[in-house]
């Protein structure tokens, strides 16, 4: 499965670029709102890919050829490519010029889609879906998650869906006699007793942008103490990081750092060291999303076994008002559509319709991906899969990650700092700090 599409250490993808935002060419006054052809039916369903995502070039091909033919017989698909790096700057120019073509990787940056949102040319999928009577193709844990990130509104398809939490070495838990925590104090007490018997507690990245890995926590501990909402509330100016609750959540993964419970240096821990520390059994848990599924179901890269791994939601924090129900997630590539495109044309709306029913199937059968579509069960999966599959299924209400409404230079910053604080050498205070000072 292709994975290189993401950051470094598998982040989603569409926070790399927020910066490239502020580049939006006036897409009113160029004239045309997108579309690639000026009314009527397009001769082909044109879909701009990027060069690093294979999978979902690949799915839509498949779709062409099966479930998808006879839409494609009307409207063949037609697949262009674009380096991820470019990506925002070609949507930008596309969308200018009127010509965006019918379906397209969605803009790294979530501020640059709603703008080409605002600016009518790319189409409210939520409306789209509904109106078609497919709303329930769309995963409740995929909807949710979108509308978080666009302002109530689902303006992507969801062709990936991953959620993360912390997953845990069976083995370790047992041969230390330590019950799978479902507290936040649980947890600590169990990276004591592990610490103490010579176990490395927690594996998670801290190298350079891998920080990510530690930031993480950060962001979890902080929804669950302040609530689902605390993120948006600093988005929109009526709380601050460095507020004396938000401090305290930073701190929190700092005392974890002081006591070693990363291992000894997390500043030089990079992914995929950090991923294969866990795989390998030399730590009990690590903060990871769902798209580390294909390494964990390889038997090569994973030696403990699948088997011996579990998922924990991200326990509850005394007196906190968040909850373990509320799951971080995020979307990966996801898929826009044009306006124009879907609005003047029949044949475009029924590619698009098509996909929505089924995507999710193909994506799962053929590349492992689960995704925010719903699929009808007659793919048979590993049952680490089947277990995330029916953790998502499940989830109502999601939450994201720490930096999601950060611009790129606080992301940046953020993430570079994670290593610190997972090591103790950053208070929460300080850290917030620093990362307060780039939010602007």
């Amino acid at each position: 499965m292709a994975r290189a599409f993401r950051w470094a250490g598998h982040r989603p993808a569409y926070t790399a670029a927020v910066g490239a935002a502020a580049l939006v060419l006036s897409v009113a006054a160029c004239g045309g709102d997108g579309g690639g052809n000026s009314g009527g039916s397009a001769k082909n369903f044109t879909f701009l890919a990027i060069n690093e995502n294979t999978t979902i070039p690949t799915t839509l091909t498949t779709l062409s050829k099966s479930a998808c033919a006879d839409e494609n017989k009307t409207q063949p698909l037609v697949i262009k490519k674009q380096a991820q790096g470019s990506l925002d700057q070609q949507l930008q120019l596309l969308a200018g010029q009127g010509a965006l073509p019918q379906a397209f990787i969605a803009a790294n940056a979530p501020a640059l889609t709603q703008q080409l949102f605002d600016n009518g040319s790319v189409l409210d999928l939520g409306n789209a879906v509904k109106s078609a009577g497919l709303e329930e193709n769309i995963l409740p844990a995929a909807g949710s998650t979108i509308e978080a990130l666009y302002d109530g509104k689902q303006l992507v398809l969801p062709s990936e869906l991953n959620i993360e939490g912390i997953w845990y070495n069976k083995k370790l838990l047992q041969d230390n006699g330590i019950a799978v925590p479902t507290t936040w104090e649980q947890l600590v007490a169990a990276f004591a007793k592990l610490q103490a018997a010579g176990v490395q507690p927690i594996s998670n990245a801290g190298k350079g942008g891998d920080g990510w890995g530690v930031t993480r926590w950060v962001g979890n501990y902080i929804v669950r103490e302040q609530g689902p909402d605390a993120l948006k509330k600093v988005a929109d100016g009526d709380a601050k990081l460095t507020d004396a609750a938000y401090a305290k959540g930073a701190q929190a993964i700092s005392d974890l750092g002081k006591k070693g419970y990363f291992g000894k240096s997390p500043t030089s821990i990079d992914y995929a060291t950090a991923l294969n520390t866990f795989a390998t059994g030399k730590a009990a848990f690590i903060y990871m999303g769902s798209w580390a599924l294909s390494a964990f179901n390889d038997p090569k890269q994973t030696t403990i076994g699948a088997e011996n791994i579990g998922f924990l939601k991200f326990p509850t924090v005394s007196g906190g008002t968040g909850t373990a129900d509320q799951v971080s997630a995020n979307v990966g590539t996801a898929i826009a559509i044009s306006k124009k495109a879907y609005d003047g044309d029949k044949n475009t709306q029924a590619w698009v319709e098509c996909i929505v029913e089924n995507y999710g199937n193909v994506a799962l059968r053929d590349s492992s991906q689960i995704t925010g579509f719903k699929t009808d069960g007659s793919v048979e999966v590993p049952a680490l899969t089947k277990q995330i599959q029916d953790e998502i299924s499940n989830i109502q209400d999601s939450v994201l990650w720490f930096e999601a409404y950060f611009p790129a230079k606080a992301t940046t910053v953020s993430q570079n700092s994670g290593g610190q604080l997972g090591s103790g050498q950053l208070s929460g205070e300080k850290f917030m700090q620093t990362v307060s000072a780039n939010l602007s």
